[in-house]
């Protein structure tokens, strides 16, 4: 999934060109390629897909060369995961009606790569064999009130029955939650059979599932592209949590043996990337500080920054716009850019 537009890492991620085709780490790939490289890992790379909205087209085929423009399923509105999931799931279905997919974001960032596919395996295997739908939970490090959680049943091993999914809890729920000792961060990573989620779907959002089923017969041939034109914006704008593993009975999560990092905000990437002797991370520039500490500074390649006195900031330059910002406010950035684009335009965003 390559759709969203990232705005919390604005001036960088922008509606032009969203933080899934930047190279956030500065390590010459952008993430893009990154959880391209990592999927193929495990699955033929032709049969990777790229759900994305229908603007970014070009810049998927040209940041993935080994993609072909059929792996290219272009959305022509912004409809949240549920809909480009079911989308997705009757293409394959109908092209091979006994796959079972991995759903991942193309954001997200993951250092063992082994660790990551042999999870992924074991849920393949796992989802080949029953009619489940599976997702990859993360061990909680510290009661993050940013993620969703996953409450699963105690005493299992290995994979585990979901008890409920929880959104984004207030501090003293998450340090309850982590106390408790049988919850996970979600990942956003699903597995599932087409055909398991394809009757989740039926069974849980019969209005949508009509929709997009009315097409079947079109998909994968030169008339599919007209048909989701016409009717992929009439689809609710609805989470895969919320449409269906809130609702089904047969969810389970296995909990992750590789580390992640969802990479959403500044301070997010802050914690991800080494730090200076002072405890700044930075990216391409090359920094003077003084007396300045806990900053996340990213500028164009090579450019000096000289800090001084700044604590905890966000420091970003990109051509017109530079932003200095507190790390503690960065959800805010959102409304930041909102006033940004209603005072000088929407070219800023």
């Amino acid at each position: 999934m390559a759709g969203g537009v990232g705005s919390r890492f604005w001036p960088v991620s922008t509606t032009e060109f969203p933080k899934q085709f930047h190279d956030m780490l500065g390590t010459g790939e952008t993430l893009i390629q990154r959880t391209f490289s990592r999927l193929a890992k495990s699955v033929p790379t032709e049969n990777i897909f790229i759900l994305t909205n229908e603007r970014y087209n070009d810049l998927v085929l040209s940041q993935l060369p080994e993609a072909k423009q059929r792996q290219v399923v272009t959305e022509p509105a912004m409809r949240n995961t549920a809909p480009c999931i079911l989308y997705a799931a009757l293409k394959i279905q109908k092209e091979n009606p006994d796959a079972v997919m991995v759903v991942a974001p193309s954001d997200h960032w993951i250092e063992d790569e082994d660790a990551f596919s042999n999870n992924l395996n074991q849920c393949f295997e796992a989802c080949t064999e029953k009619d489940i739908l599976m997702t990859l939970g993360i061990q909680p490090a510290f009661p993050n009130t940013g993620y969703g959680y996953i409450q699963y049943d105690k005493g299992a091993n290995g994979i585990k029955k979901v008890a409920q999914f929880t959104e984004k809890p207030d501090y003293n729920t998450a340090k309850q939650f982590i106390s408790e000792g049988n919850y996970l961060w979600n990942a956003g990573i699903f597995i599932w059979s087409v055909n398991s989620i394809v009757k989740a779907f039926t069974e849980f959002q019969e209005e949508m599932t009509n929709l997009f089923a009315k097409g079947v017969s079109l998909y994968n041939t030169n008339k599919e592209s007209e048909f989701i034109t016409a009717n992929y914006p009439l689809a609710e704008n609805v989470s895969i949590d919320y449409a269906i593993l809130e609702k089904a009975t047969n969810v389970f999560v296995l909990p992750a043996t590789f580390d992640w990092n969802d990479l959403g905000t500044w301070g997010s990437l802050y914690d991800k990337l080494d730090k200076t002797a002072t405890k700044n991370a930075v990216v391409n520039a090359r920094v003077l500080a003084v007396e300045a500490t806990g900053n996340m500074i990213r500028t164009a390649t090579d450019k000096i920054v000289v800090v001084d006195g700044l604590e905890d900031y966000i420091i970003v330059d990109k051509e017109e716009v530079l932003l200095i910002y507190p790390k503690k406010k960065e959800q805010d950035i959102k409304k930041v850019l909102k006033k940004v684009k209603d005072t000088y335009g929407e070219k800023y965003g």
